[in-house]
């Protein structure tokens, strides 16, 4: 049975694959969060009574307490999913993606690479470091048949992208100088149960049911491909166990989409499932308001997810349609969970 440390487990992809992990597998889990805003531990009330799960409120660039974390668990496999992620914190305030993204990634890979030296035999040699990072770190596609490869060129746009990107680097470096066990993946946008409302899915469902706008940026044309979280939980979990080392795979839901078509898809979708709307709201597509667009916003980006298919076996089990059903029910059936983020509650 392995030990499985994640960092930003806490977050909406990482508590995904904890959930995925303690209900879908036998492993140990060992989360580790800072608990920044984006962290909501309600997120894993289902599973945090199982005794293959604990918790350790840590900031990934303390490295005490990281090397601690890591003697005390003895992990067979780390998972790092913590990270700021979103790209309009990244343009407001930079100076926190730095220090998380590049410097408590070298922080954690350091630790790592010393617990790692220090083992022996058979835990030495199936130890594996798992780098979770963005598609973003590409830039963006002009054309409308280009798709992100493994060996596509890094051009990012954002501080958001450059420090993932940076974060890459690290890795890679760590892997050639050092001999360093690691596979990266790089992911395309996730949507699905428990994501922060600051993201789009999620901001338009819960504007929309409060009466509110449904800000889009510049003509909403940017097309993003679109993977349900519960999918790539389960890709990030077969890379981590059965990624050959010193590789990178990229996972995409094969889910193109204009972020125009997403918002009106949700309109679409509360007209069916909560015809009675807040008051004076006619349509939730009259809600739709065009903002100016994003500083610097990258106008595609689309995912060839071929190599973790063709070598892992791993698809998307999730069309957009089936996906965005499915998110949009979950959030009209757990209005507490948002209630308690949009009010700050889940961080008492």
């Amino acid at each position: 049975m392995k030990t499985i440390l994640l960092t930003g487990g806490a977050g909406f992809i990482g508590s995904a694959v904890i959930r995925h992990l303690i209900n879908d597998t036998n492993a140990t889990v060992i989360n580790v969060d800072k608990l920044t805003y984006a962290g909501n531990l309600e997120s894993l009330a289902l599973v945090s009574d199982s005794e293959r799960y604990t918790f350790e409120q840590v900031d990934i660039c303390d490295a005490a307490e990281i090397k601690r974390v890591l003697n005390q668990h003895q992990p067979d496999i780390m998972m790092h999913l913590a990270a700021e992620s979103h790209v309009d914190r990244s343009i407001d305030g930079p100076g926190e993606f730095i220090q998380t993204n590049i410097v408590g990634t070298y922080n954690l890979l350091e630790q790592a690479r010393h617990y790692w030296a220090a083992l022996n035999g058979d835990k030495k040699a199936s130890f594996r470091f798992h780098h979770i990072s963005t598609d973003e770190v590409y830039g963006d596609l002009e054309g409308t048949d280009d798709l992100f490869t493994e060996e596509t060129p890094y051009a990012p746009s954002s501080p958001y992208s450059a420090s993932k990107a940076s974060s890459d680097h690290l890795v890679r470096a760590w892997q050639r100088t050092y001999n360093f066990p690691a596979v990266i993946t790089n992911c395309s946008n996730n949507y699905g149960p428990y994501h922060f409302p600051e993201k789009l899915i999620p901001l338009m469902v819960l504007n929309a049911l409060a009466g509110k706008p449904l800000p889009v940026y510049g003509k909403g044309h940017q097309i993003r491909d679109w993977l349900y979280v519960d999918d790539h939980a389960r890709a990030l979990v077969k890379v981590a166990t059965d990624g050959a080392l010193n590789e990178t795979y990229n996972i995409g839901g094969h889910n193109e989409m204009q972020n125009i078509d997403v918002v009106r898809t949700i309109c679409d979708l509360l007209e069916e499932l909560v015809p009675n709307k807040p008051a004076g709201v006619m349509a939730y597509r009259d809600l739709i308001t065009y903002v100016t667009d994003r500083a610097g916003h990258d106008v595609r980006y689309a995912i060839d997810a071929s190599k973790i298919q063709k070598e892992l076996g791993w698809m998307p089990h999730e069309t957009f349609d089936s996906g965005i059903r499915k998110t949009v029910k979950w959030y009209l059936a757990n209005q507490q969970w948002c209630q308690h983020v949009q009010d700050g509650s889940y961080h008492k």
